[in-house]
């Protein structure tokens, strides 16, 4: 069974002093934005800063004067964001972000990136960039134009985990599975004390956990088949410091990093990125709204020849 798992991502800032996404916004409106890429709320919780929506496809997280969202599949973000704007109006909006990683199978997606920015382009002015190779592991980035500065304090990061090891693949596809039992694979306990966490498995495979602690938030999802699998973390917590940890539990072929505003992000790649991986590539700029991004590609080089994989010729074309 395949089900592209990379994400596309938008982050939506607004004046709070115009309105309050945590207080003035109701669950009716979120629940009919993720609806419009065609997505499903399916669980949430909060806190006094934040709220964070499981979704079918990803992930949804509200704060007073932003939103995040994340969504895999064959959804089609960019309608969600198209709403969220002609709702309320572009008066409100101070800044816009709208990320897409390259897919396993971009074929099938109802949309590219550069259709995606042309919707932008109807309401904002804005930049985009790619950041690592056409032909490789990349990940495409726009970001409006304006003179919204970002606070130098704003530090996300993205760990994004391709083919991970057989064993690590036969114990998130295993029939049953509990969300204890893929919590504690995951050693999340370890990884998040003190967070408040919600998480769904999905039938037949699949895993999306959203946790939160005061402001911060941590996510991740799991698409666990061999043939095509990706497990994507996003948090702000420092992702690069806790890859030694995730890399050992999935022990992937290769993997992503990308952060917003950590300047000593080649410094923590040094001291933490195990030392059989090898960069691929390694890309950064300080863009005009003054997040500083960087990203880089890990892979594990291979030591011995593998076998062609068997496709099966009478399934969906973009399967194969």
């Amino acid at each position: 069974m395949f089900f592209e798992g990379s994400e596309k991502k938008a982050e939506v800032l607004i004046d709070a002093n115009n309105i309050n996404l945590l207080t003035d916004v109701d669950n009716s409106f979120w629940a009919k934005l993720v609806n419009c890429c065609h997505a499903q709320i399916l669980s949430t919780i909060e806190n006094s800063y934040c709220k964070a929506f499981v979704l079918s496809e990803s992930s949804l997280f509200v704060w007073q004067d932003r939103f995040l969202i994340l969504t895999c599949g064959e959804t089609h973000l960019i309608n969600s964001v198209e709403y969220f704007i002609t709702h309320y109006g572009r008066e409100i909006i101070t800044h816009i972000i709208y990320q897409r990683k390259n897919e396993y199978f971009a074929q099938a997606q109802p949309s590219c990136f550069g259709d995606d920015i042309k919707v932008l382009a109807k309401f904002v002015d804005g930049k985009a960039y790619r950041f690592g190779e056409l032909d490789s592991h990349h990940t495409y980035m726009f970001h409006q134009t304006n003179d919204f500065k970002a606070d130098a304090n704003d530090k996300t990061y993205e760990l994004l985990a391709y083919q991970i090891s057989k064993k690590a693949s036969e114990i998130l596809t295993q029939k049953h599975l509990s969300k204890e039992e893929v919590r504690r694979f995951l050693c999340i306990d370890e990884l998040l004390p003190e967070f408040t966490i919600d998480d769904f498995v999905f039938d037949p495979y699949g895993y999306s956990m959203n946790a939160i602690k005061g402001k911060d938030y941590f996510t991740i999802h799991v698409t666990p088949q061999e043939n095509s699998s990706y497990v994507s973390f996003e948090s702000s917590l420092n992702l690069v410091e806790l890859a030694p940890k995730i890399v050992d539990i999935l022990k992937p072929a290769s993997f992503d990093l990308l952060s917003f505003n950590e300047a000593d992000f080649e410094s923590l790649c040094s001291n933490n990125i195990p030392s059989d991986y090898v960069s691929n590539v390694l890309a950064s700029t300080m863009l005009d709204n003054h997040y500083l991004v960087h990203f880089a590609n890990f892979i594990l080089p291979q030591t011995q020849f593998t076998s062609p994989i068997e496709l099966d010729v009478s399934g969906e074309n973009h399967a194969l």
